[in-house]
């Protein structure tokens, strides 16, 4: 997306109902909560965007209801580069 405001979102984890039909997305925001309250305005306008983008790119029998709440974890950064670190590996093997 393009939206300015959502230059410092990081998505941290989503969860998905049971029945696939409503998403909790965590996200945090680098910055001051001015920004914080941008961002999060930022996703909650996007949502209709956002469901549309996951309708066409995946198959689904339901998209989500998305439903955003900040992540409020002051060790985010250091848990996103794991995540990321363990994707690589993970990626890596499957190539073989």
């Amino acid at each position: 997306m393009n939206d300015p405001r959502l230059a410092t979102v990081d998505v941290t984890e989503v969860h998905v109902s049971p029945d696939g039909r409503h998403a909790r997305v965590r996200f945090a925001v680098r910055g001051d909560g001015r920004q914080q309250n941008h961002a999060e305005a930022a996703l909650e306008h996007a949502t209709h965007y956002l469901r549309r983008q996951l309708a066409a790119r995946l198959s689904l029998r339901h998209v989500p209801e998305l439903h955003f709440e900040r992540d409020l974890d002051p060790d985010v950064e250091s848990r996103i580069e794991f995540l990321l670190k363990r994707a690589k590996k993970s990626r890596g093997r499957t190539e073989n």
